[in-house]
């Protein structure tokens, strides 16, 4: 029993070492790869497909503003004010579950970012803890401009699309410095689905939901991070 103890407490050290060591190293490097980028190419392996990995980081200097208000607009309204958890979403979307089978969530920029860095997808009560873990980490180690930044350079925007430069370029052949409100809330979305959906000459139900989410974005005013 001693040595059960023994290995369990060892197993629980080296977690929260290696965890809290990697968040303060991706404080200041990029984070090279997300767990998601390999279960893509596995995919695309596994189905005959051509290997797609686009990717290329920059700092949040080089983002246009308009893409950073339009995921605030589309995915977490208070990004900038909350400690890493809308409780009032959390509940909202606990509610909505109960009433019908479509699933929504209600997940924050944060729990977001915590779960495509570290971990891998899926709705396990295992995962969402983990998530919850690194979600308060990230919130007290990076804050929230850092959040954006790892963000908005690891989330998948299409088939093999990882990060805004990628995506601005594929796109709309251009730097994602210089995107413009529209196409900021095209990128934003199909951020639901970037499998699916695709952020030039999209869907009419794309269309009509960049347009809410340009108009949203009047709502707020540059991130003050």
């Amino acid at each position: 029993m001693k040595k059960i103890f023994r290995f369990i407490w060892k197993t629980i050290l080296y977690f929260f070492v290696v965890s809290i060591g990697l968040t303060v190293i991706y404080k200041f490097v990029p984070v090279p790869a997300t767990p998601l980028m390999f279960i893509r190419l596995y995919e695309q392996k596994k189905n005959g497909e051509d290997l797609k990995w686009k990717r290329d980081w920059i700092s949040i200097d080089q983002m246009s503003i308009q893409i950073q208000k339009a995921v605030i607009a589309s995915e977490d309204g208070k990004f900038t004010t909350h400690k890493g958890f809308d409780v009032e979403a959390i509940e909202k979307a606990y509610k909505n579950n109960k009433k019908g089978k479509r699933i929504k969530g209600g997940s924050t920029i944060s729990q977001q970012t915590a779960k495509n860095v570290f971990l891998w997808p899926g709705r396990s009560y295992l995962r969402k803890g983990l998530e919850a873990y690194f979600t308060v980490l990230i919130e007290y180690i990076w804050g929230k401009e850092r959040i954006m930044e790892v963000y908005l350079n690891s989330i998948e925007m299409g088939n093999g699309i990882y990060g805004i430069e990628a995506a601005s370029q594929h796109w709309f052949n251009k730097s994602a410095k210089d995107l413009t409100k529209n196409e900021a809330a095209a990128i934003a979305a199909i951020l639901p689905n970037p499998l699916k959906y695709k952020a030039k000459n999209g869907s009419s139900y794309i269309k009509k939901r960049t347009v809410a989410i340009a108009k949203q974005m009047n709502y707020y005013n540059n991130p003050n991070y």
